[in-house]
């Protein structure tokens, strides 16, 4: 007999209209797209009914399970009651942002966006099948990102005419309400975008430097930068980028040879590396070798490479739970602790016996 048949993927989203619009709804549509390329795939919204997408109650009605799509699911807080609904049915989760403080039912595969999050789960569920899975950036990006290394996208941009572009969304009162009056007060031309913009390449080509800084965002609301597209994004289009280096920033934004540390100790130090970039900026743009390597592995050519390969695994895996074979399971920190407590214990009890009894 040969292999089984790829299974079919379905990405659940709570819905795909502006009301869900955000990095992680943009990111499973990406990546179902790119996925298509692989095997039949479709998105499933389980919130609002939308005419172009199955709901997921009706195909949860209509099919028994185990059924023979695997699902992907993603969706931050939404994970523990998907996967219950789930339950039965092959399904893998697609881990951005990190801290939610669930527990996923053991033998559930992780596909991670980050190195960041892939130590979470290697962490809370080690004995699950993990997978690293890197966001990818849009060809746009790769494509008419004015950077020095892409020579007819860099030629053919204007000059730049914003010294400091920083986005509203996500960035700390320390950005908005110190740092940038700060920046305008020595004389730089600072845009703080807050609303759509139509081209975004075109709005980073025009900017000399980037700051973006999320520690604070992400710290009030308790979990994690799942990946941080925007200074990759401002990287590809020749950028000089300052950031914060929380979570999954920390995968790529290498200090000094990507980008830069905003936040470093104080606001002059920040004011005079910022100026400094503004007036030089090719001494503190990335290493053009270094950027080179991370955006080839951002690209969505190695993303789908990726996939292909945690997507066999994944199947693989569920055919054997198929078969009857049981999941592998870790304990629960609280018994690790009691069981490593008695371990101490009992090596101490035998050292006081030996002393007894000479």
């Amino acid at each position: 007999m040969g292999s089984p048949a790829p299974r079919p993927l379905r990405f659940l989203v709570p819905g795909t209209g502006s009301r869900f619009r955000g990095g992680g709804l943009l990111v499973e549509l990406q990546t179902a797209r790119l996925t298509a390329q692989l095997r039949p795939t479709e998105v499933v919204t389980y919130r609002q009914r939308e005419p172009e997408h199955p709901f997921l109650d009706d195909l949860l009605r209509a099919e028994r399970a185990p059924g023979e799509s695997l699902w992907i699911v993603s969706w931050g807080f939404d994970v523990p009651k998907l996967l219950r609904r789930l339950r039965g049915r092959p399904v893998a989760y697609h881990a951005h942002s990190s801290g939610y403080g669930f527990a996923l039912p053991p033998g559930t595969p992780v596909l991670a966006v980050s190195r960041n999050t892939l130590g979470y789960w290697g962490d809370r569920s080690p004995r699950s099948p993990l997978a690293l899975v890197p966001n990818a950036l849009e060809p746009m990006w790769l494509e008419r990102g004015a950077r020095p290394g892409n020579a007819a996208a860099a030629a053919s941009a204007p000059q730049r005419p914003i010294d400091v572009l920083v986005q509203r969304r996500k960035s700390s009162a320390y950005l908005l309400q110190n740092l940038v009056p700060a920046l305008r007060a020595r004389g730089l031309r600072v845009e703080v975008q807050s609303g759509w913009v139509e081209d975004l390449v075109a709005q980073f080509n025009s900017a000399t430097v980037v700051l973006y800084d999320s520690a604070d965002y992400w710290r009030g609301r308790g979990v994690s930068e799942g990946f941080g597209l925007p200074p990759l994004e401002a990287l590809a289009c020749g950028c000089v980028v300052f950031s914060s280096l929380n979570h999954a920033l920390a995968d790529t934004l290498d200090p000094g040879v990507l980008g830069h540390q905003i936040g470093a100790g104080s606001l002059e130090a920040d004011l005079e590396r910022i100026a400094a970039a503004v007036a030089d900026p090719a001494a503190w743009r990335a290493d053009p070798q270094a950027l080179a390597t991370l955006l080839e592995g951002c690209s969505e050519t190695a993303l789908l490479e990726r996939w292909s390969r945690a997507l066999a695994a994944i199947d693989a895996h569920w055919d054997r739970l198929a078969e009857g074979v049981a999941p592998l399971q870790s304990p629960p920190p609280w018994r690790l602790r009691w069981s490593q407590r008695l371990e101490r214990g009992l090596r101490l009890w035998s050292r006081l016996a030996s002393a007894t009894a000479r």
